[in-house]
């Protein structure tokens, strides 16, 4: 009777252990995703600041009197790329030369004012390996 007691005791405390460590491999399993999950999260988060920046400095650099600079699309990085960037750029102002479409308010009277633009940033990635997305979106309005 007795050794059959602590067989039972030994296939239970086996189970248990067993249990246990199934648990806890799941539980470092989901820690692993949601740690690369964070780090691609911060990344799209400041590719969007960048390409905010990036811009002002390109709409900075167009010829705003002929027309005005509408969408920047961009990948990064260069060789493989693993984000896409997309920028709508839409302007409040006085006089500008914009399609209807990106032109909020062409009748603004302060000088201040005058060529304002809001800037919609979406940066995406799709993860080859589970085709789940992260996405950004960042909307601003800047004054180049």
């Amino acid at each position: 009777m007795r050794h059959g007691f602590t067989l039972l005791s030994a296939i239970f405390l086996m189970v248990l252990i067993a249990t246990l460590m199934v648990l806890a491999f799941s539980l470092s399993a989901q820690t692993k995703k949601q740690t690369g999950d964070i780090y691609m999260q911060e990344q799209a988060y400041l590719l969007g600041r960048s390409a905010t920046e990036f811009a002002l400095l390109a709409i900075s650099g167009h010829d705003n009197n002929d027309s005005c600079l509408e969408q920047i699309n961009m990948q990064f990085p260069d060789g493989e790329p693993l984000f896409d960037v997309n920028m709508t750029l839409y302007y409040v102002g006085n006089g500008l030369k914009c399609n209807a479409g990106h032109l909020l308010a062409n009748n603004i009277a302060t000088d201040e004012s005058n060529g304002t633009v809001l800037i919609d940033t979406i940066v995406s990635y799709t993860d080859p390996a589970t085709d789940e997305q992260v996405r950004f979106h960042r909307r601003t309005i800047q004054k180049p």
